[in-house]
């Protein structure tokens, strides 16, 4: 049997306390600022701006956005040769004050979690032509009408997002599109699911292996605004209500979060593409610390848990247990994730006393015990 497909106790809260803890980690964005639209002149800054701005988000500050016409007429920055010209890419040099921030955070979240990986390349998206323009100037005006109408912050996050060299190349040109939402299952809703600044092997699940042995990785600024808890199997498309702008699967503790399909080209910016190298499989790795490397405690089969589970809750909740189980065999979600979703269906009082009565009988069937 293999542990990947079994639910262990030791990933639930005990009988007498029934809590969920969590590392919350650093990433650029500690906490939110207000987001100040640039005019014409201030956008005319030279790249350094942008260099700072970077480092001031470490601290907690929201950057502008800045210029990038003058970024590449300020910057050695050699062109970025695995993609097409043509896309607006420049390669960063290592040693620049961007590069090693993103590389130094990208870098941390991956030891953390004890995988070994190594950044090939980072490489800026600039926004050069007329097309581009517009999406510079879209974003703008989208951060400062949701600045405006959140009491002057507009919660501007930076998030990763993971997909093939072909995705990351066609939003780059195109922005996002029906397949960046198809690649989440529709676990929380219709929209793009992007990863905090802090927690990239979650986006690199998403990435795929291209013909070099490289993965690559969307660094993208996101009007966050304020958001709303989406529950898993939730059918939203577009925020609940005027006041919310956003989601997130937890506002506290947030390991997604869901631009609606009708802001994803609007509330979006994408800045950066990190290259690099990881293990094959990386599902594997997405563990919170609490979670052993496999069950030591009481644990049952996913499936016959789901056959005891059916006779406690709706069907529709078994479904979506069902749909979940599919989704981590297809390493689409983490063990520990699968935990969390089946944690917020089931209810842990539920899930103890299943897991519980099953080791008893077990215990019973060894012994001879009756």
């Amino acid at each position: 049997m293999e542990h990947s497909n079994v639910v262990d106790q030791s990933l639930l809260p005990s009988t007498d306390e029934i809590s969920n803890t969590s590392d919350s980690p650093h990433g650029f964005a500690e906490t939110s600022s207000s987001y100040t639209s640039a005019s014409s002149e201030k956008l005319k800054s030279d790249d350094m701006d942008v260099e700072d701005s970077l480092s001031e988000n470490l601290s907690g500050e929201e950057p502008s956005v800045s210029d990038s016409e003058s970024a590449v007429s300020s910057c050695s920055y050699e062109q970025f040769h695995l993609f097409d010209e043509g896309l607006g890419l420049v390669k960063l040099v290592e040693g620049e004050k961007v590069y090693d921030i993103i590389k130094r955070k990208f870098m941390m979240s991956f030891e953390r979690l004890g995988v070994q990986a190594s950044v090939v390349s980072i490489h800026k998206h600039v926004y050069l032509g007329v097309k581009e323009q517009a999406r510079l100037n879209s974003f703008q005006i989208y951060a400062k009408a949701v600045e405006n109408k959140c009491g002057g912050n507009a919660n501007i996050k930076y998030s990763w997002f993971g997909g093939s060299k072909d995705d990351i190349t066609k939003i780059v040109s195109y922005g996002f599109g029906l397949h960046e939402m198809s690649q989440n299952n529709g676990l929380y809703g219709s929209g793009v699911y992007l990863t905090p600044d802090s927690s990239p092997l979650e986006s690199a699940c998403n990435s795929p292996v291209d013909k070099d042995g490289l993965r690559h990785l969307l660094l993208t600024r996101v009007i966050m605004g304020k958001s709303e808890v989406v529950p898993i199997g939730s059918e939203q498309c577009q925020p609940s209500s005027e006041e919310f702008d956003s989601g997130m699967d937890n506002l506290q503790i947030p390991t997604k979060y869901i631009v609606w399909s009708t802001h994803m080209n609007t509330h979006t910016l994408p800045e950066y593409i990190v290259s690099f190298r990881a293990p094959p499989s990386l599902a594997g790795f997405v563990r919170t610390k609490r979670q052993p490397c496999e069950p030591t405690s009481p644990w049952m089969p996913f499936p016959v848990l789901i056959s005891e589970l059916s006779k406690f809750l709706p069907p529709q909740s078994v479904s979506l247990i069902r749909k979940h189980h599919e989704a981590h065999k297809e390493r689409k979600i983490s063990r520990n994730e699968l935990i969390q979703r089946l944690r917020h269906l089931a209810g842990d009082r539920l899930l103890i006393a299943i897991i519980k009565s099953f080791r008893t009988k077990q215990l019973k069937a060894r012994t001879g015990l009756k």
